[in-house]
């Protein structure tokens, strides 16, 4: 396939960012997109050009490291990470638009990069537990009930790519921070923490300069992994709980 694809363009947080324009000859639809901006890359770096900044680590949909806006869609036309979209889903003669993630809480450090160390704040602010060290318990030991052992896997899916961020247009990570607030409050091993964490996180996110939720939908409809948009609704009920104890 021929294709062009219209790249943002940004050296530093500081420097002023364009669209910058690049055509493609010979693109395999059987590429990944990654690997077709790698393409990309090594003709940029033939013609003595700067390469375009993009993160990635495993390209297999499961670190959340990877992920632009792509004609104006997180990840892109299908649902999953941008690692894992191929370019069969486009086609000859297509012209292709890629952004970082537009969120003022993600500010860009290059070109496609943007840092989302907010994430991993609000994580070190209670998404976790505290238990003795030591040698595993038994698993039946602590019995969970099916239907909340499936609730907190689905939550626990989530790679905090930033899909849901870029997706709503508010700029809220509410559905992240609901993930894991979730998964964590379904368990057992969760409980003790259960109302100072969903405080301190919900405070966290807000401190970041993530937008409010909505509810519009557009994060879990963005997600690759189809985190449900009924976290959030646990979320609310955890902290309203919180604020009652005296908690937030």
């Amino acid at each position: 396939m021929k294709i062009t694809v219209n790249v943002w363009r940004q050296k530093n947080a500081d420097a002023k960012g364009e669209m910058v324009g690049y055509h493609l000859d010979d693109v395999s639809e059987d590429m990944s997109f990654l690997e077709m901006l790698d393409v990309l890359n090594e003709q940029l770096t033939l013609a003595g050009e700067e390469p375009v900044a993009f993160d990635h680590d495993c390209r297999e949909g499961i670190c959340g490291s990877c992920g632009v806006v792509i004609n104006g869609i997180a990840h892109g036309p299908e649902v999953t990470t941008t690692c894992q979209l191929h370019m069969r889903s486009f086609k000859d003669g297509d012209v292709i638009d890629i952004e970082p993630w537009r969120a003022g809480a993600f500010p860009i450090v290059k070109d496609l990069v943007v840092d989302r160390g907010a994430f991993d704040r609000i994580i070190q602010s209670g998404g976790y537990i505290s238990v003795n060290t030591g040698s595993a318990p038994e698993a039946n030991n602590l019995p969970v009930p099916k239907e909340d052992a499936d609730h907190a896997f689905a939550a626990a899916t989530c790679i905090g790519c930033g899909a849901c961020v870029a997706a709503c247009p508010n700029g809220s990570a509410m559905l992240f921070t609901a993930a894991k607030v979730t998964h964590l409050g379904l368990l057992p091993q969760g409980q003790p923490e259960r109302e100072s964490r969903v405080a301190s996180m919900v405070a966290q996110h807000d401190a970041e300069g993530f937008g409010s939720c909505t509810n519009i939908g557009e994060c879990t409809a963005a997600c690759p992994k189809g985190i449900p948009l009924d976290v959030i609704s646990r979320l609310n009920r955890d902290l309203l709980g919180a604020l009652a104890a005296g908690q937030a």
